[in-house]
């Protein structure tokens, strides 16, 4: 886990699981948010035949999907309530294949800004009881004001 944060809103555990129960791309791959703490995310997804790719793994644009969601809602764990976060940019290295019953997507702050916020998200894939990296991945978000986010 990265360094410790200090959350600006109290409810911020609330509003980020509020918010991720609205990305229905979430939904359609079955992930789930597992841990909300200030400065730290993490992105649950079982394995199943449906996000897989020719070889069985799970596939790395999925992959990438839960690295970028459990950053980016670290990203939100420290912002006031009416900031919104969107992803500027990330950079995904593929360590290994993403082969196991669940992969865990641990999403972290390296360094918060008014405007720019980098993350980092690494990703597990877990297999018979043992956990290993299959991913790593830096991230900047912008902050945005103004902009609702879509109702489910």
């Amino acid at each position: 886990m990265a360094a410790m944060h200090k959350a600006q809103d109290p409810d911020f555990a609330e509003r980020v699981r509020a918010s991720f129960d609205r990305q229905q791309a979430m939904a359609l791959i079955g992930a789930s948010m597992a841990v909300v703490e200030p400065g730290y995310t993490e992105i649950h997804l079982p394995h199943k035949a449906e996000i897989t790719q020719q070889h069985g793994y799970i596939h790395g644009g999925v992959v990438g999907m839960i690295a970028d969601s459990a950053a980016g809602y670290a990203a939100s764990t420290l912002t006031a309530p009416e900031t919104g976060v969107l992803t500027v940019e990330y950079k995904l290295n593929l360590l290994a294949p993403a082969e196991g019953d669940l992969l865990i997507a641990e999403g972290s702050v390296l360094r918060y800004g008014r405007t720019l916020i980098v993350t980092r998200a690494e990703v597990f894939a877990v297999q018979h009881g043992r956990k290993s990296m299959c991913a790593l991945m830096q991230q900047t978000i912008m902050t945005v004001h103004g902009k609702k986010e879509h109702p489910r």
